[in-house]
């Protein structure tokens, strides 16, 4: 067994809404229990204004992240990768566990239909990965 902080990948499309909300939230609710970083196949500009808002409400600030894109480094870095869309083609074989959860991309979305969707993944993030 290793004393090594296991690190947790998220990954969704654009590293704008999805990857950076599971991120952010991981971050809030495991303290350094995980290492946790976020990309995405073809990345965004900036991240999503409407999911930025809504990790705000809960004291997260993630208005200065830049969507990046994932690597095979990340990939064979990474303990755990979170898919956060199914059936995303990734750039190399991930070393680590894979959990694919399906979430609703939040592109065009305002912060009030963020709201519900925070709250899943925060569900998600309490079911699945606090429980290691």
């Amino acid at each position: 067994m290793t004393d090594r902080t296991p690190r947790v990948l998220f990954i969704c499309q654009h590293n704008a809404g999805r990857s950076q909300l599971g991120a952010a939230l991981l971050e809030h609710l495991a303290g350094d229990r995980f290492t946790v970083d976020s990309a995405g196949l073809a990345p965004a500009d900036e991240v999503n204004k409407a999911v930025a808002t809504s990790v705000a409400e809960l004291g997260i600030d993630i208005s200065d992240r830049t969507p990046r894109a994932v690597t095979p480094d990340d990939l064979d870095a990474a303990d755990i990768v979170v898919l956060m869309k199914s059936g995303l083609a990734l750039p190399s074989t991930p070393r680590g566990e894979i959990l694919e959860w399906s979430f609703p991309d939040p592109e065009s979305w305002e912060a009030d239909a963020v709201r519900p969707l925070r709250e899943a993944v925060s569900d998600k993030i309490r079911e699945t990965l606090l429980v290691r």
